[in-house]
């Protein structure tokens, strides 16, 4: 009866729109204050040189595997949270937390060792280019330290925004981002009678503004005791982890196998002309511009979407989900449009000049042209995720990165030797095929599986408003 009730009285755009604001724009402000902190960083590197640029963006290629690594088990844990949370199921949230915890914990500190032991084996991997190479290991041998502060973070964070608590990491973020431009400041030129470290003084402020997200998160959170029960969070029975990993795993091959994938991907890109790989650098931290605006709706989505399944409410999490894809996408079109029309200017701004800079104009132009489908196609799995369907995206996925992805960017990057441009715009080649495949799931309801009773309840009501489709 709730069903057909809603469907009758329509959708309320205006409520709607509230509820995204209060998660998203938090969400979203605090990913930009990361973004810019980023691209500070890449200003001030790059008055050392565009060398400097280039290995700091080759060791944030290896930060972007460690969190497809670990990213897996935030998408799993999210789902759990927001539907727990919604179905009023806190004991079960805690535990789903713990298990969330431990193992994003066991891949930073696996990252962690290989950062501090070996980082020459990590730049070799990354690239041929001796000229980054010493840079990179000084980076590495400090930032590594940083990697189990950030996962830690991010996963109080998940939790927090999973129970609409999402001004807590925003404040966390807006101190760490403070205390990481500052130290950056102080410790890259040796102002103020700071040792001048260069750039393992920007990986020094990556630790301090590390251990500030942590401590800060700590202390603002200590009201949500489900943060802080330690024994609620490992008290687990084997009905947690076999239901943990069955809705998980998929979610964890999508983000291992996808890691995978743009690691083949960065080593073949790691081995274009010089001032490709610099430009690459700048470009790669203004799509965390892009995505950082798009982490306010994928979260959204995770938490108004999952919240309504667990609490049994499938209509309005039907509805939610695929206006909160087109939001999302048209969004990331204004953000796309202004990078474009500015993008000489902001390229000079961060450090590129001459060869570099017209490489930075192409990829960004590129990058950009694709962004708004990568992101509709982003948010679209995201919120089957929250709604209990972690197969569907994640096998779309796969399927189109080792089948055409992957081969295209090798064979035009180390075969043929193609322009570095041509290499570049291989890495988007299944977007547009992707978005319309996951448009028909979309509209069709099949992934809404609810994991709570509640949303399991209502479930056969929901198929037959919908009709056929959500069968």
């Amino acid at each position: 009866m709730q069903q057909n009730n809603l469907q009758k009285s329509g959708f309320s755009w205006p409520l709607f729109l509230r509820q995204v604001a209060v998660i998203a724009i938090p969400v979203a402000l605090q990913n930009l204050l990361t973004t810019t902190g980023s691209m500070l960083d890449t200003v001030m590197v790059a008055s050392l040189g565009p060398e400097a640029v280039g290995a700091m963006g080759l060791c944030a290629q290896f930060s972007s595997l460690m969190f497809s690594c670990y990213w897996g088990f935030v998408g799993g844990g999210m789902l759990f949270f927001s539907q727990y949370w919604g179905a009023g199921d806190t004991e079960s949230m805690e535990r789903s937390y713990g298990v969330t915890l431990t193992f994003m914990m066991a891949v930073a500190f696996i990252f962690s060792g290989l950062a501090l032991l070996r980082p020459d084996a990590v730049m070799r991997l990354y690239t041929d280019k001796e000229v980054f190479h010493g840079i990179g290991i000084s980076y590495l041998r400090i930032v590594g330290l940083a990697y189990p502060l950030q996962v830690f973070s991010m996963a109080m964070a998940s939790l927090l925004r999973s129970t609409e608590r999402v001004k807590i990491p925003l404040y966390a973020s807006i101190c760490s981002v403070v205390t990481n431009v500052l130290l950056n400041w102080l410790l890259i030129f040796g102002h103020l009678g700071f040792p001048r470290m260069g750039i393992q003084g920007a990986a020094t402020a990556t630790v301090c503004a590390g251990l500030v997200n942590v401590l800060v998160m700590l202390v603002l959170g200590r009201k949500c005791e489900y943060l802080f029960h330690v024994k609620n969070h490992f008290r687990w029975k084997k009905s947690t982890l076999r239901i943990y990993f069955q809705k998980c795993a998929p979610i964890l091959a999508n983000e291992l196998l996808i890691g995978v994938g743009n690691m083949i991907i960065n080593i073949v890109l790691g081995r274009q002309a010089e001032e490709a790989i610099a430009a690459l650098a700048v470009v790669r931290t203004l799509e965390g511009l892009v995505i950082g605006f798009f982490a306010g709706f994928a979260n959204a989505g995770s938490i108004l979407v999952g919240k309504e399944v667990g609490a049994g409410r499938l209509e309005t999490a039907w509805q939610r989900g695929w206006r909160l894809t087109y939001l999302c996408m048209g969004t990331i079109f204004v953000i796309c449009a202004g990078l474009v029309i500015f993008r000489g200017n902001i390229l000079h701004l961060m450090g590129l000049r001459d060869a570099s800079l017209a490489a930075g104009r192409g990829m960004l132009t590129i990058y950009c042209c694709a962004a708004v489908i990568r992101m509709g196609n982003w948010a679209q799995n995201d919120i089957y995720r929250a709604g209990g369907d972690a197969a569907f995206g994640t096998i779309l996925e796969i399927t189109f990165m080792f089948l055409m992805v992957v081969p295209c960017v090798y064979l035009t990057g180390i075969r043929w030797h193609l322009s570095y441009l041509i290499v570049f715009a291989c890495c988007y080649a299944d977007e547009i095929i992707r978005f319309v495949l996951m448009q028909l799931h979309m509209k069709s309801g099949r992934w809404v599986k609810p994991v709570t009773e509640q949303g399991r309840a209502a479930l056969e009501e929901f198929r037959s408003v919908r009709g056929g489709k959500a069968a």
